[in-house]
């Protein structure tokens, strides 16, 4: 349920004509929507998503006048007796929602019905069919067709998917992607003696280096003794010139809880001749608490 005092200010809104903004509420985005009016009663919210900078067309079954809240706002609005294509202000926020009447000719002036237009950044429902009475046969078959099509091309999709799933994984990929050659991939324990105390509850506890044709890594087990979890968010691996390595990549399938020892991957895109010597990698988490292990070697 909304507080009191803020259902008076939405009432208060709509009742003046000024676009409501509900940045919570997100109506599904279909690229194609269908409303049918005469299974819906007038009372349910019918809402479309729009996005500044793409365009959505409405179709009706019959000849419809249209009315839009602050069309000045709007980027084009282009009309016809059956069809509405618009696009919506370019300053548009997200969430924000227009109304749209719409009241077939003929009918009384008080029969029409409100569609909100929702604002959602980047989607947009590009086509809606509007229906104002039961749809006919040849509507209903078109639309199955369309519904068998998009299955088939999903079930296409899944299956290419599952396909390369199943080619993946273990050292088939390794050997695909030309990562691991003839000579295998090569690993060492790493014994490194980190002095002091913990660097923001996090200290070392145990570690693999490891190396094959076209890339490093580095498997460390580190202990939080912090009141909160710790999850990697960044990091560095720096040589002993003080030359910093590019495009580090990082796993953590799970944030380390206080009191408990867990892994992080490092890995970074290296040739046989690079990464060689003491390297220092430094670890941190979104909160700034890091961790600096020196001396780290590769085999």
């Amino acid at each position: 349920m909304l507080p009191s005092s803020f259902s008076s200010l939405l009432a208060l809104v709509l009742l003046r004509g000024e676009p409501v903004l509900e940045p919570s509420r997100r109506a599904a985005c279909e690229d194609v929507q269908r409303i049918e009016l005469a299974l819906a009663p007038t009372e349910v919210a019918r809402e479309i998503c729009v996005s500044p900078g793409l365009t959505t067309s409405l179709r009706f079954d019959a000849p419809a006048i249209v009315d839009l809240q602050d069309e000045v706002r709007f980027e084009e609005v282009v009309r016809g007796r059956r069809l509405l294509t618009l696009m919506p202000p370019p300053d548009m926020a997200e969430g924000e929602r227009l109304r749209l009447t719409v009241r077939f000719e003929g009918d009384a002036p008080s029969s029409g019905i409100t569609v909100m237009l929702v604002g959602h950044p980047g989607q947009a429902t590009h086509q809606v069919a509007v229906y104002r009475d039961e749809r006919t046969r040849e509507s209903l078959r078109r639309e199955l067709l369309q519904e068998r099509a998009r299955s088939a091309q999903l079930r296409e999709a899944l299956a290419r998917a599952q396909a390369l799933l199943d080619q993946s994984g273990g050292l088939r990929s390794l050997i695909a992607s030309r990562v691991m050659g003839p000579d295998g991939v090569h690993a060492q324990r790493l014994q490194l003696k980190v002095s002091g105390p913990p660097e923001g509850g996090l200290s070392w506890a145990s570690g693999t280096s490891y190396r094959a044709d076209r890339s490093v890594a580095a498997e460390v087990w580190l202990r939080n003794s912090g009141p909160e979890p710790w999850k990697v968010a960044g990091g560095s691996l720096v040589d002993a010139r003080g030359v910093e390595m590019k495009g580090v990549k990082f796993r953590q399938d799970e944030p380390i809880a206080p009191d408990q020892i867990n892994q992080v991957i490092v890995e970074v895109d290296a040739s046989t001749e690079q990464a060689r010597g003491e390297l220092t990698l430094t670890l941190w988490d979104a909160a700034g608490r890091t961790i600096t292990l020196p001396k780290v070697t590769f085999p």
